[in-house]
């Protein structure tokens, strides 16, 4: 399994929002790119995604840009994922038929294995909040083992 680029830096770009946020002043999408080394177009198309999942908010004008739209404790590590990705599943594979009625020889059992793999990674990515990664990035709490 692989984390797409776009859930990468999407979670960059909020991890760099929640390190440098007081709630109120938006950062530019400049500012986020220069500090991340994310590059400004395609970081806007993802602010965007990530803004109509109200993940994030805009404001327009002058000392305008993004901020939080939630508190960085409430917004998990799947749901920025998701955001920009769509579901977390282990391929695109269709539902596991049951009971030996599958069309393919050991195919569901595959399946089945595949799903299971894409609700192990889904939990494991929803037991990461944004507040959590940016205090791991701080040095005020450790790291998750390799």
């Amino acid at each position: 399994m692989k984390v797409s680029t776009r859930g990468d830096y999407a979670s960059r770009a909020l991890l760099s929002l929640a390190l440098h946020a007081d709630g109120q002043t938006p950062r530019s999408v400049r500012e986020i790119a220069d500090n991340t080394g994310l590059p400004q177009p395609y970081l806007e198309q993802i602010l965007l995604a990530l803004k109509g999942a109200g993940i994030v908010r805009s404001r327009r004008g002058v000392g305008g840009g993004y901020v939080l739209a939630r508190d960085s404790a409430s917004i998990l590590l799947s749901q920025i994922v998701a955001a920009v990705d769509g579901p977390i599943v282990a391929g695109d594979f269709t539902d596991p038929h049951t009971d030996g009625a599958c069309d393919h020889e050991g195919q569901c059992v595959l399946l089945s294995i595949w799903a299971s793999a894409g609700s192990h990674m889904r939990r494991y990515l929803d037991s990461f909040t944004l507040e959590d990664i940016a205090n791991m990035a701080r040095g005020e709490a450790t790291w998750p083992d390799a």
